[in-house]
């Protein structure tokens, strides 16, 4: 089964290939696909965003008579911190703006608990797939990841706001841990693995 998947982010494409069984699934990205249009996420909830981006790439798929069945997939993801009230949530990847390298966005997150203590430092990691199926139908999964914000960022294992993010069972941020690790227990694995269970009873 082909899944095209609606993200630009390498990373999180190299990502979503590891986790997903590589012997059933051929993974593409939209770009691959012939996508390149903007995407205007403006819903309220991660499942909205997940839902916009892969009717937005359906839809000119359809349109431009791209051949044979596949799923199109996304997902939506963001960091929630308990200190700040949640944010930034579904904000995440615009927080202080697009441009913003995360490496800022990071620190500016740190500087914001700069004295609290652990146990207010809660936060977590949140991720919703969606998909569109070759009937039209549509499905959604959603995960989490806890974890607290860390004193100071670390590793270079991941992306985004990896660095710093501390997970205390394990003693480490979650850019530390291998990559094998996260591709099992982060909020992307189980979430992508909940849609994979539902392709399974379906196909």
């Amino acid at each position: 089964m082909k899944i095209i998947f609606a993200t630009g982010n390498k990373g999180k494409l190299a990502e979503i290939r590891a986790i997903l069984d590589s012997d059933r699934f051929e993974i593409i990205s939209m770009k691959e696909a012939g996508f390149s249009g903007e995407i205007v996420e403006d819903g309220t909830t991660y499942e909205e965003n997940a839902l916009i981006k892969v009717r937005t790439v359906r839809k000119y798929l359809l349109e431009a008579g791209y051949p044979g069945e596949y799923i199109v997939m996304a997902d939506d993801s963001g960091l929630e911190v308990d200190y700040l009230g949640g944010k930034p949530g579904i904000y995440s990847a615009r927080y202080m703006g697009e441009d913003t390298p995360y490496s800022i966005k990071n620190q500016a997150i740190i500087d914001a608990l700069d004295g609290v203590p652990d146990e207010q430092r809660g936060a977590r990691f949140v991720c919703s797939i969606a998909m569109i199926f070759p009937d039209g139908s549509e499905k959604t999964t959603r995960a989490t990841y806890e974890g607290i914000v860390a004193h100071e960022a670390k590793g270079t294992n991941g992306f985004g706001y990896d660095p710093m993010f501390y997970l205390p069972q394990c003693n480490a941020t979650d850019a530390e841990m291998p990559i094998e690790f996260k591709n099992k227990n982060s909020h992307r694995a189980k979430a992508l693995k909940q849609a994979e269970e539902i392709i399974a009873a379906m196909y």
